[in-house]
């Protein structure tokens, strides 16, 4: 009821000013033949103005009534309108309410979704007409038919003219059927593909579903060229969603390249400074919710160096009291982290709760583009995938271009010789974890971005991070960047063949059976003194 009064408030000038709807598209309604009513709901859509949707807003809400002499009215609490001359009175003696049944609710429904590509806003046409594409009543071919004369946007256009092609599958008229069926040649929607394969189907009797030879040889046609178009957009979003999981799994592993490739430290707890980095994310957001709910989609810019400090002074905390009396300890260094872990974990889930926290998307996150007809590339990994970059380089020009950088290399490369030329050690072995547990804590504010938040967030990317880190290479930056696309990119392309638990047992196999022919892994450490 209240959609109906807010469509009255909009549209009851445009009623008092002129009657547009003819009493003999109203006529049917009143009747009892479903059939009529619901071929009436459908010429009354095709007028696409505003009177059209105002009644047929009342038949959705119950609120068109018939008067005992046979006329619609439309009831807003004691006052009617009538569609017809626009006049508004008191409800009349005798008027009772019309029943829509289910099929004429559905009817009702699709003719006011129809209704929404002639909206003002081109994004709300886009809308409709994808929503369409999802599920078309044939009906719904006159009105659509007007909204592709009347639209403007050729991209918009390009998805009614797909759209009149397959209301016009079931059409009576074999060389329209065959017009429609060549007309979706050029589509990307797997929805047609059943449609088409119907088609070609043989009925009981031994005879085709489509009786005309033509038009079978048309959607066979149709059906290669659907197929083609199908494949390629699977296979570039396979390749977009391959970067995607490759930037992911680069910001998880880029810090502990540094931590255990550069440093020789197994940080079992690296997965936990990523979720650390996530938890930061989310109480940004918590905090400019509260106390700047103006510029709340600013909170991302400030989590990014909040999680890089809050990770970094956990690293560097933990360097300092448990892991450098462990240098040179593998396996000791290995068990007290892996405890340090299920600590951090413990703590998250004391402070936060066990169950998972949402960070939602900024504004200018939100959505995609779509290409290809069909596939939507999502801001929000398009962004990642560009930070992922911009970290990488960072962090190659702190490496190489500045006073730390040629202190880490030193110490690297030869910890005694850099130790001997005055090089404290000790405090470049406390920055370089603090380096590594920082980056980790980006990687977790990228990964706030593509789902939930909870205190096992690190274990999911734990191993693969350091599958990443072994296969490119022990403390080799370049390495991990190949390493990270290249696995991101195998796992996406093996999934829709093998499956996600096989894809990463293979993987898993790959790199063992890689490691075992070059232990070095894709790019060797140079100059590294064995100690």
């Amino acid at each position: 009821m209240k959609k109906l009064l807010m469509a009255a408030c909009l549209f009851l000038p445009a009623l008092a000013a002129h009657a547009v709807i003819d009493p003999a598209l109203l006529k049917p309604l009143a009747g009892d033949d479903p059939d009529a009513r619901i071929e009436a709901v459908t010429k009354i859509a095709v007028l696409a103005n505003d009177d059209a949707a105002t009644l047929l807003q009342a038949m959705k809400d119950d609120a068109l009534f018939v008067t005992l002499d046979g006329k619609v009215l439309i009831v807003i609490d004691d006052k009617t309108l009538d569609p017809a001359t626009g006049q508004t009175s008191t409800v009349p003696e005798g008027a009772e309410a019309i029943t829509v049944n289910n099929r004429l609710r559905g009817a009702v429904e699709a003719a006011l979704s129809g209704l929404k590509l002639f909206s003002r806003e081109r994004k709300l046409r886009m809308t409709a007409a994808l929503e369409l594409q999802k599920a078309i009543d044939p009906a719904q071919a006159p009105l659509i038919r007007k909204a592709f004369e009347k639209e403007n946007d050729a991209d918009i256009k390009a998805i009614l003219q797909l759209l009149v092609s397959t209301a016009n599958l079931q059409a009576p008229d074999p060389a329209l059927r065959k017009s429609a069926v060549i007309g979706l040649a050029g589509s990307t929607n797997a929805n047609l593909k059943p449609l088409l394969q119907r088609m070609l189907e043989k009925n009981t009797d031994g005879s085709y579903v489509e009786p005309d030879e033509s038009v079978r040889v048309a959607v066979v046609a149709t059906l290669g060229d659907i197929n083609s178009r199908l494949m390629r957009t699977e296979f570039v979003g396979n390749l977009f969603y391959g970067i995607s999981l490759g930037s992911v799994l680069l910001l998880a592993a880029l810090g502990l390249a540094i931590t255990f490739g550069l440093m020789g430290i197994i940080n079992m707890a690296h997965g936990e400074l990523l979720m650390i980095g996530a938890y930061t994310t989310y109480v940004c957001q918590i905090l400019f919710r509260k106390y700047l709910p103006g510029v709340v989609d600013a909170y991302l810019i400030v989590a990014l160096p909040a999680a890089f400090i809050v990770a970094a002074a956990v690293g560097i905390a933990l360097e300092r009291t448990v892991i450098r009396w462990l240098y040179g300890r593998p396996l000791e260094t290995l068990l007290a982290t892996w405890g340090i872990s299920l600590m951090l974990m413990q703590l998250v889930r004391t402070i936060f709760g066990a169950q998972n926290v949402e960070v939602a998307n900024p504004s200018w996150m939100s959505g995609g583009i779509t290409v290809l007809g069909s596939l939507v590339l999502s801001y929000n990994r398009i962004i990642i995938i560009f930070f992922a970059l911009f970290v990488v380089v960072a962090v190659w020009l702190l490496l190489n271009k500045t006073r730390l950088g040629l202190f880490v290399r030193a110490v690297t490369q030869n910890r005694r010789m850099a130790d001997c030329v005055g090089v404290s050690t000790a405090k470049i072995d406390m920055m370089t974890f603090g380096l590594g547990s920082g980056i980790a804590g980006l990687g977790g504010v990228a990964l706030s971005q593509l789902g939930n938040v909870g205190p096992d967030l690190g274990q999911s990317y734990i191993v693969d991070s350091f599958m990443v880190v072994v296969l490119g290479g022990v403390g080799q930056l370049a390495g991990t960047v190949i390493a990270a696309l290249g696995l991101g990119e195998v796992n996406k392309f093996l999934e829709p063949v093998a499956g996600a638990v096989m894809a990463k047992i293979f993987i898993l196999v790959f790199i063992i059976i890689f490691i075992q022919r070059r232990p070095q892994g894709l790019f060797a450490m140079k100059g590294r003194s064995v100690e």
